[in-house]
């Protein structure tokens, strides 16, 4: 394929948003690499396939810095300051090391309980509804995360919507200057948050990461704290909210896999897995930029900066990892999958996110036995943007 050919994803129209697996297996049979217009107002280099994907992500000729983004993106970092994700070593081992000491698996593992409260409470509010039918987008999978998230870093129950609005603008919207506006917004708010911290310190990972020092003595700055609390709060309901919402729309799309799970809940782990990898809350992860020129398969990225993007929605459904990817099977072998990322990247968070995921679904599912969709599944309406992927409503009902 010509360096020159552009394949247009935004001409695509609400049939890619919806459904762009067809378009990236078409893109791979003829190449790991192409150039694409996204949505969000640029040219990028797109890499499809599971092992030309997997090589990218851990590829160090692609930064995840923004100064080393081209003067011509028309694009500007939606960040408030420096954190892992938009880091390169040695600064992102130092940043990482800083916030592993503190988000440890045996704070997450203690969260459980409070997961389970926090889902209980909000599927008691659901199946009370009269009518016996709720978008589950707000019944559960946008408040369990948030509420998690926001108690875990000590953020405000007031507060809570809106950061929803201000997240949702800056990663969906497609005016850049309304993007722009809202990650102002949301700058001064934690600029505050972390102000009232360092005043009142309390038990929460906030407070934790403003005073943790390694052994060292190095600690965060006050920018790479605010950077910090942004990518927790932000990747920490984000994704979380689209794979609860992805996961059960599986299952009531799939009535056998949800039977399966129905019968056996010892299924839940793998079914999660399955989950990540059939509809992954993610279709691409954050830019990377060149630093040099890339060559993937024949083509040759320049380097000076040039946007790529690494289609982890297409690289775990490349039928050359996993056999009849479009089949949804809870009982597959998914390990491998790409949908927390891969190499340095990896999301901090996957733990997390997995354990409230089988919390919430497992929950949902016993206390809705007859649990059904309340739309034609090509009637839902799905987040635009090549970085989100999950439904904007999920509309379900039950007998109530």
């Amino acid at each position: 394929m010509a360096e020159t050919e552009v394949v247009d994803l935004v001409a695509m129209g609400e049939d890619f948003v919806r459904d762009p697996y067809p378009v990236y297996a078409a893109l791979r049979e003829r190449g790991p690499v192409h150039k694409v217009r996204i949505p969000e107002g640029a040219e990028a280099w797109l890499v499809v396939g599971y092992e030309a994907g997997r090589a990218a992500l851990a590829d160090p000729r692609l930064s995840k810095q923004w100064k080393n983004a081209s003067p011509s993106l028309p694009i500007g970092n939606p960040g408030t300051g420096p954190h892992m994700l938009n880091s390169d070593p040695p600064d992102h081992e130092r940043l990482r090391k800083l916030v592993v000491r503190e988000f440890t698996p045996r704070r997450i593992d203690q969260l459980a309980p409070r997961v389970r409260q926090i889902t209980d409470e909000l599927l008691d509010a659901m199946v009370a509804l009269p009518e016996g039918r709720a978008d589950l987008v707000e019944a559960l999978s946008f408040p369990l995360p948030i509420s998690v998230i926001c108690e875990l870093l000590g953020v405000p129950m007031l507060d809570r919507d809106a950061f929803r609005t201000w997240t949702a603008t800056i990663l969906s919207d497609p005016d850049p200057a309304v993007r722009v506006a809202a990650t102002g917004e949301v700058s001064s708010y934690l600029t505050d948050l972390l102000r009232r911290k360092r005043l009142a310190p309390g038990q929460d990972l906030m407070s934790a990461l403003i005073r943790t020092t390694d052994e060292d003595g190095d600690r965060l700055s006050a920018d790479e704290l605010l950077g910090t609390a942004w990518l927790l709060l932000v990747a920490g309901h984000e994704t979380t909210v689209n794979l609860i919402s992805n996961g059960v729309l599986a299952l009531l799309t799939h009535p056998d896999q949800l039977a399966a799970l129905r019968a056996d809940m010892t299924l839940i782990d793998n079914a999660v897995e399955e989950m990540l990898r059939y509809e992954g809350p993610l279709e691409t992860p954050t830019f990377r930029f060149t630093t040099e020129p890339v060559e993937i398969g024949n083509t040759v990225i320049p380097g000076d900066g040039e946007l790529v993007l690494v289609a982890l929605a297409d690289a775990n459904h490349d039928s050359a990892r996993f056999p009849d990817p479009g089949r949804f099977d809870i009982r597959r072998q998914a390990g491998g999958h790409v949908a927390f990322g891969h190499g340095i990247h990896y999301c901090l968070g996957a733990p997390l996110a997995r354990m409230e995921t089988r919390i919430a679904i497992r929950a949902l599912l016993e206390r809705c036995p007859d649990l059904t969709l309340d739309a034609h599944p090509a009637a839902l309406t799905w987040r635009h943007g090549m970085l989100l992927r999950g439904p904007h409503r999920l509309p379900v009902r039950w007998m109530s």
